[in-house]
């Protein structure tokens, strides 16, 4: 707050306002690719998979209400049944902050 002088509370506003659009533009972009299968592109994870999940995340942390974008949706859960994506969390990384529940 000290940097930006704006309040946690807007800020928070701003980046769901952010990550909302992105989704849109996302969720459009799969609707008209008839590529898009259970991943991003066809039916293995590849390397756009490994971009959107972060910012799924992200998206998570900040509250975005994700029904809006059921592709997008889709895909995470999809990714995040796999071993390798659910390892690659953030909360199970070695240096991660220690969970405070």
């Amino acid at each position: 707050e000290k940097t930006w002088n704006v309040p946690q509370a807007e800020r928070e506003a701003w980046t769901r306002h952010w990550i909302s659009v992105g989704f849109e533009a996302l969720e459009k972009t799969f609707a008209d690719n008839p590529s898009t299968g259970g991943f991003c592109e066809g039916d293995t994870p590849t390397l756009a998979d490994c971009c959107l999940i972060p910012q799924v995340y992200n998206a998570i942390r900040f509250g975005v209400d994700l029904k809006p974008y059921p592709t997008v949706r889709r895909i995470y859960e999809g990714c995040m049944a796999l071993p390798e994506f659910e390892a690659a969390r953030p909360e199970n990384q070695p240096d991660a902050p220690a969970s405070s529940n």
